[in-house]
């Protein structure tokens, strides 16, 4: 790993300065290619346990494909180590089973169960597959925990298709949560969610973080700069920089890339509501 890709992983003053080999991810010289095509190139990061990690850019940057590497989606070279594991050599299901989760843009849950066998099902794979068939006397423990932790408990009877978007996200995370996964990447967990659900959420996040690896790919700045602790910049398919939400703000180089467009959109949002309202 080059200095400057080491800079770009160091931990924010006052953090743990190495890695915990149970809940970080070291990432190592990672490339995912599609034919001539390098979608991530040469990157290198660590994702620290107990630090909400934040991945921006710009849409193409690399962010989500990184991702599908390191959860075994699509093939890639590099390393990614995490407890002993490789990450880049291990396949989706062994991936889960060693704790790592994941969430998607669009809420992956069973609309047409309730909140609580939504979650009973996920818990399920840490289960023999022999007990899976067998009827469940009471509701475990760890499901209880997981459905106070996301605020869901008085919603556990609910269709989860009935539930509001953000109580969806809030029902993806708590299925993480019940599979013990503690490394969790949440892809734009945020988008579509009013300004309670984006509180909300930012709560949950700092609530599970403490003990979890954290990786959230986001666009919306707002939310990067109330939640984030630590923020690494894609930009085609390259790590740009990395830092405290300040550092990264202040950098002329994302500033340029990224910023600058994410202020541009927003700023036409803004003008085709006016537009709308005349």
């Amino acid at each position: 790993m080059s200095a400057n890709q080491m800079d770009a992983g160091v931990p924010a003053v006052g953090q743990a300065s190495t890695p915990d080999s149970e809940t970080s991810v070291t990432v190592e010289h990672l490339t995912v290619r599609f034919d001539e095509f390098v979608a991530v190139d040469d990157v290198s990061l660590l994702m620290l346990k107990g630090q909400v990690h934040f991945l921006i850019g710009p849409n193409g940057a690399g962010k989500t494909t990184l991702v599908d590497a390191l959860t075994g989606l699509v093939p890639a070279t590099g390393t990614a180590m995490y407890n002993g594991l490789d990450l880049i050599a291990t396949k989706t299901n062994k991936i889960i089973r060693a704790g790592i989760g994941r969430t998607f843009q669009t809420a992956t849950v069973f609309d047409e169960l309730s909140v609580l066998q939504n979650l009973d099902i996920a818990g399920g794979v840490h289960r023999s597959a022999w007990r899976l068939p067998l009827v469940r006397r009471g509701v475990p423990e760890y499901v209880e925990r997981a459905l106070e932790t996301i605020g869901l408990t008085a919603h556990r009877d609910k269709l989860a298709g009935t539930l509001a978007h953000g109580q969806k996200q809030w029902l993806e995370i708590g299925m993480l949560l019940v599979q013990d996964a503690q490394v969790m990447f949440l892809d734009e967990p945020v988008a579509g969610m009013n300004a309670d659900e984006r509180d909300e959420t930012g709560q949950l996040l700092r609530r599970i973080g403490d003990e979890r690896t954290i990786i959230v790919i986001e666009h919306d700045m707002d939310f990067v700069r109330n939640y984030a602790e630590w923020v690494t910049v894609m930009h085609s398919g390259k790590l740009l920089t990395a830092g405290t939400v300040e550092q990264v703000h202040a950098d002329k180089r994302v500033q340029e890339v990224y910023l600058g467009t994410v202020a541009d959109a927003a700023a036409e949002a803004a003008a085709d509501e006016e537009g709308g309202d005349l």
